[in-house]
């Protein structure tokens, strides 16, 4: 054996830096093949670590399509706007939040790395949600209605042929065609969901098969009898000749706030993050449809203005209006109060009733103004997540 010694220099490649809260981290090493042995330089390449020795913050978007675009739009409405230096890289940052990775991935890729752990939260359609955590324990619902996505999981069947008269599942579930031998076939994305559906249903010879490409088009050619797909306007159904039955949506959807219940409770700093977005969440979304309309008013007091405010309808606000004096300075250079100055809160689609209104009882310089957000007291989804953890 030889006695010659071998010396083998370690460099660590890691990824670009981004910010500075995460160049520190283990789980910024690239993994990619060892370099030719001929070279006397050899790589070492880093596992991500596990939630235990992990301490980033991990939030997973959608990459790609109209729900990352919608979900972008949301966050940065909530002045949460998602910063990425490379647009190549799947990992991003928010300013606001720091200590918080951004990764953005495939929505079923997002359900599942919250149930592995690598992320601790995440922005999905609640039907990848159902689809993929399988009913998973450790996937909680922070907020589940964030007011885009909307669509729902259906079952559509072809409106010519056998099928020309059948209008309902019971009436699709029915018919003599299904045999154990010959079942209703239906093709989806969603065969977990299809096939809890069909159990809970009592739904018996029919099989759920997945596959790429346009559901819609199988039925036409005979791959599958109906289909189990999301439906948002219909549009696509109707002109591949396809039609939706009574009884047979499975799932409502949109997009929705969803978390590790592990990392809520374990990982330090994830409740305290998730506390902040669930608050600029919810009061966005309250004050969306909203606006702040102002007007001066003539009085002899603020109780007298109060009163013919709110014997308006629309003139109401959230708990009333809030009325002081405009001060100003008369002719004779004295002080006086002559007009209220009024603020209230009304409806986008009721401004031009509620300004009418405020005209009728001597309203005028009526100025409006959208809202970011609207603060209440403590959210009631806050109080009912921290009950579902045990805190």
């Amino acid at each position: 054996m030889s006695s010659s010694v071998c010396s083998l220099r370690v460099t660590l490649t890691p990824l670009p830096y981004y910010s500075p809260s995460l160049r520190s981290h283990s789980s910024l090493y690239l993994s990619s093949p060892l370099p030719p042995r001929r070279r006397s330089s050899h790589r070492i390449y880093c596992a991500a670590p596990s939630i235990d020795e992990r301490s980033v913050i991990r939030l997973g978007i959608p990459s790609k399509g109209r729900m990352a675009d919608e979900t972008l739009a949301l966050l940065k409405n909530c002045q949460l706007t998602v910063k990425q230096v490379n647009p190549r890289q799947y990992v991003a940052y928010i300013p606001q939040l720091p200590g918080l990775e951004v990764w953005l991935q495939r929505p079923k890729d997002i359900v599942r790395k919250l149930v592995s752990g690598d992320l601790d939260l995440g922005i999905v359609g609640l039907d990848t949600v159902c689809e993929y955590g399988r009913g998973n324990e450790d996937l909680i619902l922070v907020h589940d209605q964030l007011a885009y996505g909307d669509c729902h999981l259906s079952i559509a069947i072809p409106k010519y042929g056998i099928f020309e008269n059948i209008n309902s599942m019971s009436d699709l579930a029915k018919m003599p065609e299904w045999t154990s031998e010959r079942p209703l076939r239906i093709a989806t994305g969603f065969v977990y969901l299809g096939n809890k559906y069909a159990k809970e249903n009592g739904l018996k010879h029919v099989t759920f098969s997945t596959g790429e490409g346009a559901f819609e088009a199988l039925p036409a050619m005979g791959s599958a009898d109906a289909i189990l797909d999301l439906v948002s306007s219909g549009t696509t159904l109707r002109e591949n000749n396809l039609k939706e039955i009574d009884g047979g949506v499975v799932l409502e959807s949109q997009a929705v706030f969803v978390g590790s219940k592990n990392s809520l409770i374990r990982r330090e700093g994830v409740l305290d993050i998730t506390h902040e977005m669930l608050e600029r969440l919810e009061a966005h979304l309250r004050a969306v449809g909203q606006v702040m309309v102002t007007a001066n008013m003539r009085g002899n007091s603020a109780q007298e203005v109060a009163e013919r405010v709110l014997n308006q309808a629309s003139l109401a606000g959230l708990q009333g209006p809030t009325i002081s004096p405009v001060y100003c300075r008369g002719s004779d250079g004295t002080i006086k109060v002559e007009y209220y100055a009024i603020n209230i809160c009304v409806a986008k689609k009721d401004l031009y009733k509620s300004i009418r209104q405020l005209r009728a009882i001597d309203g005028s310089g009526v100025l409006n103004y959208n809202l970011t957000y609207i603060f209440e007291e403590e959210t009631t989804r806050w109080r009912d997540l921290l009950e579902r953890l045990g805190l």
